[in-house]
């Protein structure tokens, strides 16, 4: 059984993962090579020492009820989505609550991590460690990576002819830090995920002009859904993702889009996606800057000129200053050896996105390189509870040859074309956190939980799941779970109260559900009925022999 146990990062998965080792039992060593907590979330007035960091005006896209630690919840009055600094804060206060900061050693890069001799009977790893240019070696039972996604900048130069003739600044969004220097300036932007509207938008008070180039669009949602509520509260829901899981894919992306173009259609404003791509992006404000006229959308660039861009289109756009690259990262390991290096960039050869599949032992876990549509803290958290249980021999695995060969078969359907390659896509929330919490013994019944506290399965299903459901029963069950599920729209709407008007009430919680749509809490009611009646046929079986018939009769 593991006991030390390595930790490399010291951010959002990083701090989780500590937490967890100590909530069993195990013994934490964390390298972290800046000097504090945080990660990218820690903002930093340059990029100097490589490290990816957050910009300046960064706000959060998943509100804090949904993103935040599963017992620790953000103090009822922060915002619902708060700048980076706020954010970082939150991460502070949680590494103090749980005294996490003393197994942390900052200023230490990890330069290797190898299997020990008897790796095959022990699973030991010896990381090699450097600190102010003295290395050290030590002996580890188990390693978590929380390196996370945002790694190495991929900057596609490549694939733009004419840029190396471009007389103007390129950089990529690593960089950028806010929109002094920008001033009167063109600039062009290229690539629309997150980081790009993002960009696009802040520069567009600044800037003479910001052009947006997109290759496929993408649909662009904002924080606040119907009603005001935050988005991920509205969608993020038990009761749609039971609809979801019986409705045809091609009714649901039907519903999904309609819906997305009422509040603007996205073809109009030069956002309408490439069939089949399903990208999503967070931003308030890039529809009123393509209304305004401060962001001009473009299609993809085809060539550059010493002083101009050349698009797919035909149209030209002279007299470019800047051009920042928002084309996102790419990850690496370089302190692993191979071919476990090369294996960890593969996701289809790691099991539920944590266990490399070519490993004797289960003592390495790549804990936070996921795409979630919804938290990343969230499931990165559970990641780590998974994993510190499988050290512990508490969680099993199945073994190597049946992984190894089970990725090798999809990966080979994935480059015949039969089958997709569901790795590059973000993952389905609610389905992801389920099938992890199953192997802790932590996935909440809803059927179990109507018949022994109704209200809280009330919230359970129809309400948001927020990340406090994981903590209701099994391991690491936290008895301040069910009254954090009850006060989660109280701790959503307690930042909003400051300004109470007279005839100002607090609505009650079955309000929040009916507005948030009747039609499909209906829905999703009659189909838990119809598919719970076998469990409570089996609670009816069950209960047979200890009821007298005549009770039974009338169950």
């Amino acid at each position: 059984m593991a006991r030390r146990v390595a930790v490399i990062g010291a951010g959002v998965s990083g701090l989780s993962s500590i937490k967890c080792c100590l909530d069993e039992d195990l013994e934490p060593t964390c390298f972290e090579r800046s000097n504090d907590i945080g990660g990218l979330w820690k903002f930093t007035e340059t990029s100097k020492d490589g490290m990816t960091r957050v910009y300046k005006s960064l706000v959060t896209n998943v509100c804090k009820e949904m993103s935040c630690y599963s017992d620790f919840p953000f103090q009822e009055d922060y915002p619902n989505f708060m700048n980076q600094g706020k954010f970082w804060y939150y991460l502070q206060e949680f590494a103090e609550h749980f005294d996490l900061l003393k197994y942390i050693r900052f200023r230490t890069t990890v330069c290797s991590v190898t299997k020990r001799p008897d790796f095959s009977e022990t699973g030991q790893w010896d990381v090699v460690t450097e600190t102010e240019g003295k290395q050290e070696r030590a002996v580890f039972d188990a390693v978590m990576v929380c390196t996370g996604h945002f790694l190495n900048p991929h900057l596609p130069l490549e694939s733009f002819p004419g840029i190396h003739n471009f007389t103007g600044q390129i950089l990529h969004s690593q960089e950028y830090r806010s929109p002094e220097g920008f001033q009167g300036k063109r600039v062009l932007v290229i690539g629309l995920g997150n980081t790009g509207g993002d960009v696009a938008v802040e520069l567009s008070r600044t800037a003479a002009q910001v052009l947006l180039s997109t290759r496929t669009g993408a649909w662009v949602i904002c924080r606040s859904s119907e009603w005001g509520y935050p988005y991920n509260m509205v969608v993020t829901r038990r009761c749609l993702n039971f609809i979801a899981q019986v409705l045809p894919s091609c009714v649901l992306n039907w519903i999904q889009e309609k819906k997305m173009n009422k509040r603007f259609n996205h073809e109009h404003y030069g956002l309408s996606i490439t069939k089949g791509a399903r990208k999503i992006i967070v931003n308030d404000e890039l529809p009123t800057c393509i209304l305004c006229g401060t962001v001009t959308m473009k299609t993809s660039v085809k060539e550059f000129t010493e002083t101009s861009a050349v698009f797919e289109d035909g149209t030209v756009e002279e007299n470019i200053d800047t051009v920042i690259f928002a084309t996102g990262y790419t990850f690496s390991f370089p302190f692993l050896e191979e071919p476990l290096k090369s294996l960890c960039t593969k996701k289809i050869f790691l099991y539920k996105q944590v266990f490399p599949s070519n490993l004797e032992r289960a003592t390495l876990a790549i804990i936070g390189l996921i795409s979630l549509k919804g938290s990343i803290l969230a499931g990165t958290e559970l990641q780590a509870r998974w994993a510190t249980r499988v050290f512990k021999g508490l969680c099993k695995i199945p073994p190597t040859q049946k992984l190894m060969a089970e990725a090798t078969k999809k990966e080979q359907l994935i480059k015949r074309g039969v089958m997709k390659d569901i790795t590059k896509d973000k993952l389905e929330f609610i389905p992801y956190m389920d099938d992890l919490a199953a192997c802790i013994g932590t996935k909440p019944s809803v059927p179990i939980l109507f018949l022994k506290d109704p209200r809280l399965a009330w919230e359970v299903f129809f309400g948001p799941c927020t990340p406090y459901q994981y903590r209701l029963l099994g391991p690491g069950k936290w008895d301040g779970a069910r009254n954090a599920i009850l006060t989660q729209w109280d701790r959503t709407l307690k930042p909003l109260k400051t300004r109470t008007t007279p005839d100002s009430t607090k609505p009650a919680c079955m309000s929040h559900y009916l507005k948030l749509g009747g039609v499909p809490i209906l829905l999703a009611s009659l189909l838990l009925i119809y598919k719970s009646s076998l469990f409570f046929k089996l609670v009816r079986d069950h209960l047979q022999v200890r009821i007298s018939p005549y009770l039974i009769s009338i169950w």
